[in-house]
């Protein structure tokens, strides 16, 4: 038997301002769903994160939300979770999030998401995992922080490799083909 296998989904806890997210969000949480992954998110039922945990949700999929206590009502933290996990802080937050996850795959979204994004990044980067790191990169929301990458390898403050840690995918369904070669 196959174990389970789970998404970690960094994402926004605001819609942005293009539909395009809102859209990709939800076909990305029901694509989890007819994949039998695991969905495991920050646990909040607001913005792009909410979407995709709706749609998870409603398409059948085991959903797994971690959430610091100081944002259970800012965020709306969803209560009907398959596991609902509340820490202490966001570092613990991430933590939690990263360990029960297989692939990580990070949306539009702000400060918030870019923290999440570097700190996996640089736990790559110094060797504690080999998870494999996808950006969704719709309406190519994340060519800046490709450049920025890029940027950082050019000016030597990183070597070459670290533009492999991390993948871009323009779409979900590249996506989602990109993370079932990942985790199969």
């Amino acid at each position: 038997m196959t174990p389970l296998r789970s998404v970690c989904v960094f994402c926004g806890s605001r819609p942005g301002l293009r539909p395009a997210y809102t859209q990709a969000a939800r076909s990305f949480g029901s694509a989890i769903a007819s994949e039998g992954w695991r969905l495991v998110y920050g646990a909040g039922d607001v913005g792009l994160m909410g979407e995709v945990a709706r749609a998870a949700q409603s398409a059948g999929a085991a959903t797994m939300g971690v959430i610091p206590t100081h944002l259970m009502t800012r965020e709306r933290g969803r209560r009907d979770l398959s596991q609902l996990v509340i820490t202490e802080d966001m570092h613990e937050r991430k933590k939690v999030m990263f360990m029960n996850s297989d692939a990580i795959v990070v949306l539009p979204g702000g400060a918030g998401s870019l923290d999440e994004f570097f700190e996996v990044l640089t736990w790559r980067q110094i060797g504690l995992h080999r998870k494999p790191i996808f950006l969704l990169d719709t309406e190519g929301y994340w060519q800046p922080l490709v450049a920025l990458t890029r940027h950082v390898i050019d000016e030597a403050f990183a070597e070459e490799t670290m533009q492999d840690y991390f993948t871009t995918v323009p779409d979900v369904p590249g996506l989602v083909l990109r993370l079932r070669e990942a985790l199969a």
